[in-house]
C-alpha cells in the first residue's frame, strides 16, 4: 500500500536528522524540576486511565450476573472517582505544561532577539526588517505547538501505549496480537505526510517573511509617504494581495495534507475494534472468553490507538516545524563578529585619545573603503575629515566607534586596542551624532533617557538647554512628555538633531563623532545646531565629518580622504594654499559666491559657510 501526496514545491530532502531531534528536544524541554513534576503527573494519569476498563469488565462479568448491588455501586463509584481524579491531575498537568512551555518560548524568543541585536551593522543592511520580524515572531510562533504540546504528548502517549500493551497482553494475548497488527498501518502515511508538511511549512514561513517585509516597508512612515507621493496606493495593495494569496495557497495545501492523513487514521482506528468483535465474539460463542473481557478490550483499544495516532501526529507536527526550527537555529548560530573580549578592559577614567595605525577596511564586495589610514587625535583635539562622496568618511567614523572592525591595522582608544575594551565601556566613552537622527516612537524624555536611564528631570532640562532645544520643548503642550511619533516625524530636522545632541550631552562621552550632522538642515536649523555643538566640543576629543566651515576653520587638523586614503592633512589655511583636493572642494563650493575671498570671508567680513565639506 502506498500513499501519494502530489505537492512538489521546494526541496525534497527535508528530513528530521538525529542532530535536529536532539536540538529540538533541548529547546522544547522545560527545566528539570518542572519536567519531573510533569512526568510524575503523566505517570499518575496513565495509571488511572487503565482502571476503568477493568472495572467495566467486573461490572459485566460479576456484579450484574451475580446481582451484587453492593459490588455494582462500589465499581461505579470507582469509575467516577478515577475519572474525577484523572481530570484533576490533567488540569494540574496542563497548568504546569502551560507555564513551562511559555517559559521555553520566552527564552527562545529572547535568545533570538539577543543574538540579532548583537550583529554588526552590515547584517542589518543586508537583511530586511520584515524578515527579522518574521524570524522573531512568526517562526517562533510556528514551533509553539511542538514546544507547548508535542514534547508532553510524546511522553504521555508513550507511557499510555506501553502500559496499555502490557495490560492487554496480560488480559488476552490472542486478542492483543490482533489489536497490535493494525498499528503499522498508522505509521505508513506519516513519513510522506511529514515530509510534505515540512516542505510546505518551509515555503510558507519564507512567504510570510516576505509578506511581513512588504508590509513593514510600505506601512512605515517613509514608505507610506513615498507611496502617496507617487500615487501607488492601489499598486502596493495589489502587490500585498498577491503575496498574501501565495501564503493562503500554501496554508490551504498544508491543511489538506493533514486532512488526508486524518482520513487514513480514522479508517485504521475502526478496523481494530471490528476485528476484536469478530475474533472475540467467536471465542465468547465457544465459551472461551467472557463478554466483559471483550468490552474491556475494546475500551483498551481506544486507549491504544488514540495515543498511537497522537504519536504519529506528533511526528507530523515536528516535521512541520522543522523548517521553523532550522530558521530559528540559523539565527541562533550566527557568529558574533564583535563579541565581548575574553578579558575585557574597563575604561575607568577615559581621556579620549584616538589612534589609527595603518587601518584598512573592506566590505563584502572586496573594495577597500578605508586604505592604510594613520592619524592620532589627542585628548581635547578636533579632527575634521573631508572628501568627496564615497571617500570613506563614514566608514572611518564607524571604525572609531567600533561599529566595524578593521581588516588590517589597529584602532586604539587611550592606547588600548578597541577590540580589547568592554563593549559597554567603549560605548559609554564614544558617542556618534549622525545626519539621519534616530528617535523611537516614544516621548522626548524617554528618547533622551536612552543615553542615561537614571537621568533626572533637571539633568534632561540642563542637557536640552545646552543643546538649544529646551525652549522648543517647553512650548509643547505636554513638554518633555510629548510623543515624537514614528522616527520622530512630529519634529523638524533641526529639532531632532538638537534632541540627539542633548542625548549625547547626557551621555557625556570623551570622544564625540559627528557624521555630517548638519548637512541636511536649513541655514537657521544649522545655526542652532552649530551653537549647540559648540557647547559639546568643550573638553572633548572630536572627530567631525563634512561639517560647517566655521568648525573646520578651528579644527586642530583636517584629514582629506579620497578613495579611502588620506591624500592631504593639515590646517585650513595651509590646505587652502596648496593646489590639492581640499582647495578644489573649497573653490567648487564657493564658485557661485562672488564676494567670497580665498580665506572664506565675504566682503562684509562674515565667514562664508559652505554646504558640505
Amino acid at each position: 500500500m502506498s500513499f501519494h501526496f502530489n505537492y512538489s514545491e521546494g526541496p525534497a530532502d527535508i528530513r528530521l536528522t538525529g542532530s535536529d531531534l536532539r536540538r529540538v528536544a533541548r529547546v522544547a524541554m522545560p527545566s528539570w524540576p518542572k519536567t519531573l513534576a510533569i512526568m510524575t503527573l503523566l505517570l499518575a494519569n496513565a495509571g488511572l486511565g487503565l482502571v476503568p476498563p477493568l472495572l467495566i469488565r467486573e461490572v459485566i462479568d460479576r456484579a450484574i450476573p451475580q446481582s451484587n448491588r453492593a459490588l455494582l455501586c462500589l465499581l461505579v463509584v470507582g469509575m467516577i472517582a478515577a475519572a474525577l481524579l484523572g481530570g484533576f491531575l490533567g488540569v494540574l498537568r496542563n497548568y504546569l505544561v502551560t507555564i513551562a512551555s511559555q517559559d521555553v518560548m520566552l527564552e527562545l524568543r529572547s535568545k533570538m532577539f539577543g543574538r540579532l541585536i548583537q550583529q554588526p551593522l552590515g547584517f542589518f543592511i543586508r537583511t530586511r526588517a520584515g524578515e527579522l520580524l518574521a524570524r522573531v515572531q512568526s517562526d517562533v510562533d510556528g514551533v509553539h505547538t511542538v514546544v507547548s504540546n508535542t514534547a508532553i504528548t510524546l511522553a504521555l502517549n508513550s507511557l499510555v501505549v506501553l502500559a496499555t500493551l502490557a495490560v492487554i497482553f496480560a488480559v488476552n494475548w490472542q486478542l492483543a496480537c490482533v489489536a497490535t497488527c493494525i498499528l503499522p498501518l498508522f505509521i505508513l502515511p506519516a513519513r510522506q505526510v511529514g515530509r510534505t508538511t515540512s516542505r510546505l511549512s518551509k515555503r510558507t514561513q519564507e512567504k510570510i517573511a516576505d509578506l511581513n517585509a512588504v508590509a513593514q516597508e510600505t506601512l512605515s512612515v517613509g514608505g507610506s509617504l513615498l507611496t502617496r507621493l507617487f500615487g501607488l496606493q492601489l499598486a502596493e495593495t495589489e502587490r500585498f494581495s498577491r503575496r498574501a494569496a501565495e501564503v493562503r495557497d500554501l496554508q490551504v495545501k498544508q491543511r489538506i495534507a493533514g486532512r488526508w492523513f486524518l482520513m487514513w487514521i480514522m479508517m485504521f482506528s475502526s478496523i481494530g475494534p471490528a476485528a476484536i468483535y469478530l475474533v472475540g465474539g467467536l471465542q465468547v460463542i465457544s465459551g472461551a472468553l467472557t463478554l466483559g473481557t471483550i468490552v474491556a478490550f475494546v475500551s483498551y483499544l481506544a486507549m491504544l490507538y488514540a495515543p498511537v495516532s497522537s504519536l504519529v501526529n506528533a511526528h507530523v507536527d515536528i516535521m512541520k516545524s522543522v523548517a521553523c526550527f532550522r530558521r530559528i537555529f540559523e539565527y541562533l548560530d550566527l557568529p558574533l563578529e564583535m563579541a565581548e573580549p575574553t578579558y575585557p578592559v574597563v575604561l575607568e577614567r577615559p581621556q579620549g585619545e584616538l589612534r589609527f595605525d595603518h587601518v584598512s577596511l573592506r566590505y563584502d564586495a572586496g573594495t577597500d573603503a578605508v586604505k592604510d589610514v594613520s592619524f592620532t587625535a589627542a585628548p581635547g583635539q578636533m579632527i575634521a575629515i573631508v572628501g568627496p562622496s564615497g571617500a570613506g568618511k563614514t566608514s572611518l567614523a564607524y571604525l572609531a566607534a567600533r561599529i566595524y572592525d578593521p581588516n588590517e591595522g589597529r584602532v586604539s582608544f587611550d592606547g588600548i586596542d578597541v577590540k580589547e575594551i568592554a563593549l559597554t565601556s567603549l560605548s559609554a566613552a564614544v558617542a556618534v551624532v549622525t545626519q539621519d537622527t534616530t528617535l523611537f516612537n516614544a516621548t522626548i524624555a524617554e528618547n533622551l533617557r536612552y543615553a542615561k536611564r537614571e537621568a533626572t528631570q533637571d539633568e534632561l532640562v540642563q542637557a536640552c538647554r545646552l543643546a538649544q532645544i529646551h525652549e522648543v520643548i517647553s512650548g509643547l503642550p505636554l513638554g518633555y512628555q510629548t510623543a515624537v511619533g514614528e522616527r520622530g516625524y512630529k519634529l523638524s530636522g533641526g529639532e531632532k538633531q538638537r534632541i540627539a545632541i542633548a542625548r549625547v550631552i547626557l551621555r557625556n562621552p570623551r570622544l564625540l563623532i559627528l557624521d555630517e550632522a548638519t548637512s541636511a538642515l536649513d541655514s537657521n536649523s544649522e545655526t542652532l545646531v552649530q551653537q549647540a555643538l559648540e557647547q559639546v566640543f568643550v573638553g572633548r576629543t572630536s572627530l567631525v565629518i563634512a561639517h560647517r566651515l566655521s568648525t573646520i576653520l578651528r579644527a586642530d587638523s583636517i584629514l582629506v580622504l579620497d578613495k579611502g586614503r588620506i591624500v592631504q592633512r593639515g590646517k585650513h589655511e595651509e590646505l587652502l594654499r596648496s593646489a590639492g583636493l581640499y582647495a578644489h572642494l573649497f573653490h567648487n563650493q564657493f564658485k557661485d559666491v562672488s564676494t567670497a575671498s580665498p580665506c572664506g570671508h565675504s566682503s562684509g567680513g562674515e565667514v562664508a559657510q559652505p554646504a558640505v565639506l
